[in-house]
């Protein structure tokens, strides 16, 4: 497993929702250094430090894991619903204009 890839996932979304390492580590009951350990891939997550990562991010867990989850037309949907989680109207609208075009030069 690329925990590098997992960290820089869990990264990604802690600043999309404007938290600090600090925040998050407060909220998921663990120091900073371990969620800096985490987002640089040099510590994995144990299942219950996982499930309240993921809580606390707003994701799911095969969102962080796409890497390594087979994707199935149910997954699909799921990671298009995890993208679009939290985003605002116009930028739903975007994605649905970009998707559109992809869809209609097939």
């Amino acid at each position: 497993m690329d925990y590098r890839a997992l960290g820089k996932r869990i990264r990604e979304e802690r600043l999309r929702l404007n938290l600090t390492q600090e925040k998050l580590a407060e909220e998921v009951g663990v120091s900073t250094a371990y969620i800096g350990q985490i987002e640089r891939g040099e510590r994995s997550l144990t299942l219950d430090k996982l499930i309240k990562v993921v809580n606390r991010l707003g994701v799911t867990v095969d969102f962080l894991l796409a890497d390594y989850v087979v994707a199935t037309d149910d997954n699909s949907i799921n990671i298009l619903i995890q993208l679009m989680h939290d985003r605002t109207a116009e930028e739903k609208t975007l994605a649905i204009n970009l998707l559109k075009v992809l869809f209609a030069n097939k």
